[in-house]
């Protein structure tokens, strides 16, 4: 672990999160395409001048690209945004139009186009599988044990040994699910219901607001209630149990990143709290310096993050092209190749713009703005 972060770690560290990511992601599109018979023409990581690459015997060129902010698969015969038939495509003799992307039937295209995002979760799984192989799961009773000096669930009526059994009618098993009702909402009034010598009681608390900051001068707005637990175990499991861990750690982090999206939609959250590549360079590289685990662990949180942004129903998006099919599936024909395009263009300017904005807003965040 490093002390401080040296300034080249921010690089080492993107690089090794984002290339990895992308590769598998576009991996995940290359090899069900494969897999159906859909010839690839172009396989990069990295947008733009390329910079590296060679052409396999399948006629595949792959390379390594200029700007590494993502990497696309270019399926043959996938020549325009909306995938429609072109001119050309039309032209093409029999057998090699049968290796073409629009050749394919709606749901080997929809699978081809859902593999990716799909790659990225299994990743994630993987990672908090193999934790809770090699470490354990943590469990910790939902036992308070200590609270804060300013703790507003002492100030509520809560007390040392009582068991947290449920918070708004959600049952409780774990210490660490409490953090999952109160991190993200600052300011809300939860209801705590504790058993207390064999009788249950319930009590409102009002989430306090707290400004946490990191060693590296990270700033986020957290909600806290004051009470701790020092009774944390690893219990060792088997496959069964290290994958149950994996989905559910994968559940909460997608529900996190939810409420947070939702949050910042309806003003409860600032929108300085959006990151890009900027704020992604820098949590890489400090994660990188707290050492292999703490940056593993920021790998799968990335890579579910991914896997959801990706399958947001935005044109130009994987879940954009998702969205159309399901169109298709309903309509048993596809939305008009104009109202593709435009739709199409409409989302790569949305995604340019939102790229644009969370950079400025990275780069403001740096200088404390």
């Amino acid at each position: 672990m490093f002390a401080s972060v040296p300034w080249w770690m921010y690089g080492v560290g993107f690089l090794l999160l984002l290339g990895p990511l992308v590769t598998v992601h576009e991996l995940g599109h290359y090899l069900v395409g494969r897999w159906f018979g859909v010839k690839a023409d172009v396989f990069s990581i990295g947008f733009g001048k390329e910079l590296a690459g060679f052409t396999d015997r399948r006629g595949t060129r792959w390379k390594l690209s200029a700007l590494p902010l993502g990497g696309y698969v270019q399926f043959a015969g996938d020549m325009n945004p909306a995938s429609q038939p072109t001119a050309e495509w039309l032209a093409l003799p029999e057998a090699l139009r049968a290796q073409t992307f629009q050749a394919k039937p709606l749901w080997q295209r929809a699978l081809i186009v859902a593999a990716g995002p799909a790659t990225n979760v299994i990743i994630a799984l993987v990672i908090f599988a193999g934790f809770a192989l090699a470490f354990g799961r943590p469990m910790t009773p939902p036992v308070i044990e200590v609270f804060t000096a300013d703790s507003v669930a002492h100030a509520a009526g809560l007390e040392v040994g009582d068991r947290i059994v449920a918070i708004d009618g959600e049952a409780i098993a774990d210490f660490e699910d409490v953090s999952a009702y109160v991190l993200p909402f600052p300011g809300r009034v939860i209801e705590i219901t504790y058993k207390r010598d064999g009788r249950e009681g319930m009590a409102p608390v009002r989430i306090a607001t707290h400004q946490m900051v990191d060693r590296f001068g990270n700033k986020a707005e957290i909600g806290l209630i004051g009470v701790g637990s020092n009774a944390r175990r690893f219990e060792p499991v088997g496959l069964i149990g290290a994958s149950a861990f994996a989905v559910k750690s994968s559940t909460e982090l997608v529900e996190l990143t939810i409420t947070g999206l939702r949050q910042i939609l309806t003003g409860e959250r600032s929108v300085k709290e959006l990151g890009g590549p900027v704020k992604m360079a820098k949590f890489s590289g400090e994660k990188l310096a707290l050492g292999p685990l703490n940056f593993i662990e920021f790998v799968a949180f990335v890579s579910i993050n991914l896997a959801f942004i990706n399958l947001l129903p935005i044109p130009a998006l994987d879940g954009g092209h998702l969205a159309f099919y399901a169109a298709e599936a309903v309509r048993r024909k596809p939305l008009g190749p104009r109202s593709q395009e435009w739709a199409f263009r409409t989302g790569i300017a949305f995604v340019l713009a939102l790229m644009l904005f969370v950079t400025i807003n990275d780069v403001a965040s740096l200088f404390g703005s």
